[in-house]
């Protein structure tokens, strides 16, 4: 059974991250052609960035990624990097997206981040809580 931990040099690692962000004015253009390259693209860019993807889903406005990354990447930059990429090269690809409203980016500015672990806030919490008796 793979464990839930990464290990590095110095650290034990869990770490997840739940991303969801827009495109610009939620015109609804994933779909089609555009879905499957805007999948292909976000792939690829999570390898070259070493992150694992745990599930990708989109609707036509907004795409929803979880990703578990390592101890050096942040939600910031992960998301920024996906976004930056997959904007520049669909609209390369894709020039009637440019054309249909005017945008020299896909997406909005903004975006979501919920991190994600295999225990619950109370949890910690409640550990954290219980470490002056423990010790």
């Amino acid at each position: 059974m793979k464990s839930k931990y990464t290990h590095s040099t110095h650290c034990v690692y869990n770490i997840g991250y739940h991303l969801i962000w827009c495109t610009k004015y939620r015109k609804k253009l994933i779909y089609g052609e555009i879905e499957t390259q805007l999948k292909r693209l976000v792939r690829a860019k999570c390898r070259t960035l070493g992150i694992h993807i745990g599930q990708m889903e989109n609707m036509p406005d907004h795409i929803h990624i979880f990703v578990r990354t390592n101890q050096l990447l942040g939600a910031s930059y992960i998301a920024a990097q996906l976004k930056g990429f997959t904007s520049h090269e669909l609209l390369c690809q894709f020039p009637r997206l440019r054309r249909s409203w005017g945008a020299s980016a896909m997406w909005s500015k903004s975006y979501f981040c919920e991190s994600v672990g295999h225990i619950s806030q109370n949890t910690v919490r409640r550990y954290i809580a219980n470490q002056k008796f423990n010790g």
